[in-house]
């Protein structure tokens, strides 16, 4: 089958699929004697192995390691899933992180009036940063640049 139909059938795009191949994660598919690459259906099991592995957040080093496993029929599950509770410590990471920001987003988004009014908490902490953020100081507010710059950068 031809890249587009391999990229059909595994749900991945064929940009990935020569990336992946660039890369070296999945070999170089064959070719024609036209030089349109040829793909098998391990091929696109292969693909599809590489889609879910990313649709759960594997980095692609960790994917090469889930393929190497996956190849080797003497492999221990052990070292499979060490490598999934890596990832399952990672995630919960990167959730609390977010959720943080959340929290975050959500105060100063109730501290906000979303008036008529120029003033607004959210800016100041933007340009303030967490220990000055949503309390900023009327001052601040008033002797911030009108022109659309403050220290160096454009405002959107």
């Amino acid at each position: 089958m031809n890249i587009g139909e391999a990229s059909k059938s595994s749900g991945v795009s064929a940009k990935m699929i020569r990336y992946y191949e660039s890369i070296g994660l999945i070999p170089a598919a064959g070719r024609t004697v036209a030089g349109y690459r040829v793909y098998t259906m391990t091929d696109v099991q292969l693909l599809r192995f590489i889609r879910r592995a990313r649709d759960l957040g594997f980095s692609v080093e960790k994917i090469e390691e889930l393929l190497a496993l996956w190849q080797d029929r003497s492999r221990q599950s052990a070292d499979v899933k060490q490598i999934a509770l890596e990832q399952i410590a990672g995630l919960e990471v990167r959730i609390r992180e977010m959720q943080a920001m959340m929290d975050t987003l959500r105060h100063l988004a109730d501290a906000c009036c979303g008036d008529h009014r120029p003033d607004c908490p959210i800016l100041a902490d933007l340009v303030n940063g967490p220990d000055h953020g949503s309390g900023a100081r009327e001052e601040d507010q008033q002797s911030a640049p009108r022109s659309g710059k403050a220290a160096g950068l454009q405002a959107h």
